[in-house]
């Protein structure tokens, strides 16, 4: 009953971060917020937000080993199985992406995070650190768009369209979906991460393992699904970026958030092998990013092996 309770819960926060998604983007374009604005803040704060939900759950019921996990096994699974997975099927062309400097800055955030998280707890004031670098990063994400903008019109003059985006919908119906979303998200987060504590409980398994694995991957399955839509339709620069922003808005919005509210305890095991592994992980695309290399079916093939390989040794 726990694994159908864990699972619904998943499925929920699915349908209730896409809900919101759609509601917060189509609201945001009546009001005339511009569409690249809106990808850049609402549609990747949008897709984090069932990891959001899940950290601040665990955290005010006193499960630290879920809130962290979550956020560390979902980058590490973001690198290794989001990228690697669709590569099997069709090979990512990422030699053609610059995406040097938004990854610049997911490394900076992940180290970033790292030494915030060796001091074994984060606190209210590591919450304001990690959101002022969020901060320093969209800004900076703001003003190269702006550069590039200024130079390179939209095809047709027409502003860069974003998922989830429909210029003839009801607002009836935006509210609908905004609705949806704030009332889904919580519900998800709460079957979610009671039925992963139980399940824990009952096979001996850490909160922490629980949170890296079946909560990390259950809160990854969208951009995985993007990936794979991205791999066939030889769109690298969708797969990459929505992995790297994905990124980039766990560590320094999920856990910053998360901070404000109540502190996070970090368990000793995380500090000990996953977060290196996540950086490890990280680290692993730089060839994709600087050395204008393909990801190959051979790399997609790799990176998803080691991403298995991760999953027996942190359940075993």
């Amino acid at each position: 009953m726990e694994w159908a309770l864990l699972s619904l819960g998943l499925i929920i926060l699915l349908f209730g971060g896409d809900a919101l998604v759609r509601g917060a983007v189509n609201i945001s374009l009546r009001v005339g917020i511009p569409a690249l604005i809106v990808s850049l803040t609402i549609v990747a704060f949008g897709t984090s937000a069932p990891e959001l939900l899940i950290s601040l759950q665990a955290a005010l019921k006193d499960a630290p080993g879920i809130a962290i996990g979550n956020v560390v096994g979902s980058n590490t699974a973001n690198i290794l199985l989001v990228m690697g997975a669709p590569a099997i099927f069709a090979s990512l062309r990422t030699s053609q992406i610059d995406s040097r400097r938004t990854y610049i800055f997911m490394i900076a955030g992940s180290l970033l995070f790292i030494a915030l998280a060796l001091r074994g707890i984060f606190t209210f004031t590591s919450g304001l650190v990690l959101l002022a670098a969020l901060v320093v990063a969209l800004g900076d994400t703001f003003y190269q768009a702006s550069r590039h903008f200024r130079h390179v019109k939209p095809e047709n003059g027409k502003d860069q369209e974003v998922e989830g985006a429909d210029h003839d919908m009801a607002w009836w119906k935006i509210i609908v979906f905004l609705v949806l979303g704030m009332v889904w998200l919580p519900l998800g987060a709460n079957l979610t991460v009671d039925n992963a504590e139980i399940i824990a409980r009952r096979y001996g398994v850490t909160e922490a393992a629980i949170g890296l694995t079946l909560v990390a991957l259950g809160t990854s399955l969208p951009e995985l699904a993007t990936a794979v839509v991205a791999a066939f339709r030889r769109q690298a620069d969708v797969a990459i970026g929505s992995v790297i922003g994905s990124n980039i808005f766990n560590l320094l919005a999920i856990i910053g958030i998360t901070s404000l509210v109540h502190p996070i305890r970090v368990d000793p095991e995380i500090l000990k092998f996953d977060l290196w592994v996540m950086l490890g992980a990280s680290l692993l695309i730089v060839p994709f990013v600087f050395f204008d290399r393909n990801i190959t079916r051979v790399w997609g093939l790799a990176l998803t092996s080691l991403y298995l390989l991760y999953i027996f040794v942190v359940l075993t």
